[in-house]
């Protein structure tokens, strides 16, 4: 049996769709900085893979509180890890530090320039010190129809206003949860102690976030003017990767998974309503 952890987020809203026999927990059924309740969920139940979509995501709330990223994304990993034989681990383009100007592989020495960005990168070192099969997998700018993200964001925006300012000069690529669910799917039973190890996906093809914006603008035929704006322009208390582009040629290679380009998917996820 799987469980998915942190079941209400977009990625873990995406499995249930795709492995709805799975067991799902959000905070409230299994809190997995908590390593009693970790084991004795673990006793309870007969389960062959944890999927940890579990995390401290809100990137500029961590850097005034480190305990609570630290707790979620180092401990709450580490007790999974520590627990289940099995394991893939959601990671971020944040462990970078975005001064690189092509794709960044798996092996690349981190350098995270944020509390969030060190916290997923302690995070990935806990799984890959405790669990014997475990496969950590970064993504990136990932949306959905589902929860609070940039693409939702935009799309409010453009229906309330008639011009907006976006960030044009930190480049990445935009990552459908549908797709990395997808590809989770495919990549879980193929698992064992030879592959693991870390490894990218997000969609094909690179963009910034003011691409991205007006990708959206022209898909849903919004009259909102998008127009560029630097990071300078638009100061947040944690910094961000100016580029953050993942290669992927790791994961293809060893688990055969289909990768999207962006502005395809984008397409499908805005069009699904």
């Amino acid at each position: 049996m799987y469980l998915v952890t942190g079941c209400n987020g977009q990625l873990g809203t995406e499995l249930r769709a795709l492995i709805p026999n799975a067991l799902f927990t959000s905070h409230q059924e299994l809190d997995i900085t908590n390593t009693h309740a970790v084991q004795a969920f673990a006793h309870a139940h007969d389960i062959d893979t944890v999927i940890n979509c579990a995390a401290y995501t809100a990137v500029d709330r961590a850097e005034n509180d480190p305990d609570a990223a630290q707790k979620i994304n180092v401990d709450g990993a580490y007790n999974l890890a520590k627990t289940f034989k099995k394991m893939i681990h959601i990671s971020t383009d944040y462990v970078f530090d975005g001064t690189g100007h092509t794709p960044y592989g798996p092996d690349d020495p981190t350098h995270p320039v944020s509390v969030y960005g060190r916290t997923k990168r302690d995070g990935e070192q806990a799984v890959l010190d405790n669990c014997r099969s475990g496969v950590i997998v970064r993504t990136a700018w990932l949306y959905s129809s589902h929860g609070n993200n940039f693409v939702k964001t935009m799309q409010r925006l453009g229906m309330e206003k008639e011009s907006i300012g976006v960030v044009a000069d930190q480049v990445g690529s935009p990552t459908w949860a549908a797709d990395l669910a997808t590809a989770i799917v495919k990549i879980i039973p193929q698992i064992n102690e030879s592959n693991r190890g870390i490894y990218h996906y997000t969609n094909a093809g690179v963009c910034s976030w003011y691409d991205l914006a007006v990708a959206v603008m022209d898909i849903l035929n919004l009259k909102c003017h998008v127009h560029p704006i630097t990071t300078a322009q638009y100061p947040t208390p944690a910094v961000r990767p100016a580029y953050s582009v993942l290669d992927k040629t790791k994961i293809i290679e060893t688990f055969n998974v289909d990768i999207p380009h962006w502005g395809a998917s984008l397409r499908r996820c805005l069009k699904q309503h």
